[in-house]
């Protein structure tokens, strides 16, 4: 025991050294625990493998409904729902794991909410193309993505683009799949009177509305993967229906297990896609991916500190790279374009700091690719709660436009509420560009117009243009 009076001994040169080595290595320096250590440097970041595994759960429990969602979503378009959903698990492992081992940030990929619904709706349901052909728009949005992130000029596009156009495509995008989520489960039905009304309140639409209610509130009270957890409550109440009562029977047992279905692997059109008509989809589809994708990383590297010395978000090159070229390879496989998702946040919350997180996500996915006729038994009422509750959390910008400056809130206005009322998100972002553009003509401020702004209001009358 030492005196109490005397101050310490200055530790030597080699204690000092051994200590250090001791902070960043775990103290076991064998086995596989120790080995992703030294991967992902998990101790240097201030973080354990327990709690990176923990947060990859985390993060995957929160994300997860989308092998559902999107499924349902480009079932809409034509894609048989197994070959959708084995091509969503697909891209989501190899996109999370592509961010594991090469950008190595804590971070998901999957296919995305809005990209799904552009896809869909916009797309093949509004413009009329096949499926096949708007994989393709999907692959060359993907392409271009890449050559951006590669040649590293996102401060340009970011200079050009005005924040209130940013956050109101964001927002727009949150109420066109609210209206989706509320059509699918027939809360809102087409009216001869008045376009739209409130749907018959049968058993089916009181299914539903139990399910948003249940969904929102374990949202409210933080439950880890809460709109999974939703989608599979709305599911047992669904079971009735048709049985006890109602008139439709909506869940049906198909078994368990099943080989993953590939059906719609190779299908994209590439050269189809390669028409002056589809090149506003394409940028569309560009548009609102490198923006997503960077409003993610900027809002993960904040709330999580994944800085580099810079005060940039760590690794953004790469990590843009790996959700550009997830892009590309999700339309070969047959889905929408991929992208990072925001419930990464999820994951960070819990200590997340290292790819290590991401490399659990890619492996939680998998087992999921031989569970297609289990998850075919999840109904669209059971869906739509998840879809009405995502387009309220992406309507969190909203409160950032500032709409004391008219000049800015009236594209963004435009924005936001036409790509619901025309059932498109293109028509919305085509007219919030070129309203902004006319806008600053008109007033004696066109020096404010940057080029890639004059680019997108001109991509977006060729558009108008060719679909008149």
């Amino acid at each position: 025991m030492s005196d109490p009076g005397s101050s310490p001994a200055e530790p030597s040169t080699a204690e000092r050294q051994t200590t250090d080595r001791e902070r960043s290595c775990p103290s076991d320096s064998s086995g596989l625990g120790a080995l992703l250590d030294r991967f992902f440097n998990v101790t240097r970041r201030g973080s354990s493998v327990k709690t990176e595994i923990l947060a990859g759960i985390a993060t995957f429990l929160a994300g997860m409904y989308i092998i559902v969602v999107n499924p349902a979503v480009l079932s809409d378009a034509g894609i048989p729902f197994s070959a959708a959903l084995s091509a969503t698990v697909v891209i989501s492992s190899l996109s999370s794991l592509a961010m594991a081992l090469y950008a190595r940030n804590p971070i998901l990929v999957a296919p995305g909410m809005g990209m799904n619904a552009l896809f869909t709706y916009t797309l093949v349901l509004g413009a009329g193309l096949s499926w096949e052909v708007a994989l393709g728009c999907v692959f060359w949005s993907g392409v271009m993505f890449a050559v951006l992130a590669m040649f590293n000029v996102r401060e340009a596009i970011i200079d050009a683009i005005p924040a209130s156009l940013r956050y109101a495509i964001t927002c727009g995008i949150g109420l066109f799949i609210t209206f989706i989520g509320f059509k699918n489960a027939g809360f809102i039905v087409a009216s001869p009177a008045t376009l739209v009304s409130l749907g018959h309140l049968d058993a089916l639409l009181v299914t539903f509305l139990a399910g948003l209610i249940i969904t929102a509130v374990l949202v409210i009270r933080g439950f880890n993967g809460a709109l999974i957890l939703g989608i599979a409550a709305t599911t047992l109440l669904a079971l009735p229906l048709g049985r006890l009562w109602g008139d439709e029977v909506v869940v049906v047992w198909q078994g368990l297990a099943a080989w993953p279905d590939f059906s719609a692997l190779g299908k994209v059109d590439v050269l189809g896609a390669l028409k002056v008509a589809y090149l506003p989809f394409i940028f569309v589809m560009l548009f609102t991916n490198f923006f997503d994708a960077l409003s993610c990383f900027m809002a993960l590297s904040e709330s999580a500190g994944l800085k580099d010395a810079n005060g940039n978000p760590r690794n953004l090159k790469r990590s843009m790279t790996v959700d550009a070229f997830a892009s590309m390879i999700a339309a070969p496989l047959g889905t929408s374009a991929a992208q990072t998702f925001i419930e990464s946040g999820a994951g960070v919350a819990q200590g997340g700091r290292t790819g290590l997180v991401a490399l659990v996500i890619a492996a939680l996915f998998l087992p999921f690719l031989f569970l297609s006729p289990l998850l075919s038994l999840v109904p669209g009422i059971a869906t739509s709660p998840a879809l009405v509750l995502v387009g309220l959390f992406m309507m969190a910008p909203i409160g950032k436009i500032d709409w004391s400056r008219f000049e800015d809130a009236f594209p963004a206005f435009l924005a936001i509420i036409l790509m619901p009322l025309t059932y498109s998100i293109t028509l919305g972002i085509a007219f919030g560009f070129m309203s902004f553009v006319l806008i600053k003509l008109a007033t004696g401020k066109a020096a404010q117009i940057k080029p890639a702004m004059w680019v997108s209001a001109v991509l977006s009358a060729i558009m108008l243009a060719t679909a008149q």
